[in-house]
């Protein structure tokens, strides 16, 4: 089955940008809905954004709606987020997450996890 490892969390100042990487090892990768959560120190595990194994349906959640994109590259075995207007609150580790197969928000119905990547968004 799929395991998935992310990259490209670090430290940015507010307003800035960042390019998450989950990349993605088996040969079933496009039957996998792909998400992203994230989750700050003494909160609830946040739903962040979620893409099909097609790439024609996505969601985000409210809290990044506007500001990220969610994508995937079916040569590469792997799944983006691109935040954008980053702000202190967006501080978090993210996580990238896969299901067998249609698309889901809450964290319940993903089996699948990476180890997590650190954003810090400094004022």
């Amino acid at each position: 089955q799929v395991q998935l490892v992310e990259s490209g969390g670090g430290l940015v100042q507010a307003g800035g940008s960042l390019r998450l990487s989950c990349t993605a090892s088996g040969r079933t990768f496009s039957s996998y809905a792909m998400g992203w959560f994230r989750q700050a120190p003494g909160k609830e595990r946040e739903f962040v954004a979620t893409i099909s194994g097609s790439g024609g349906t996505t969601y985000y959640g409210g809290s990044v709606k506007g500001r990220s994109t969610i994508s995937r590259d079916k040569f590469k075995n792997a799944a983006y987020l691109q935040m954008n207007s980053l702000k202190p609150e967006d501080t978090a580790v993210y996580y990238c997450a896969a299901r067998y197969t249609a698309v889901a928000i809450t964290t319940a119905h993903y089996d699948l996890w990476g180890q997590g990547t650190q954003v810090t968004v400094s004022s």
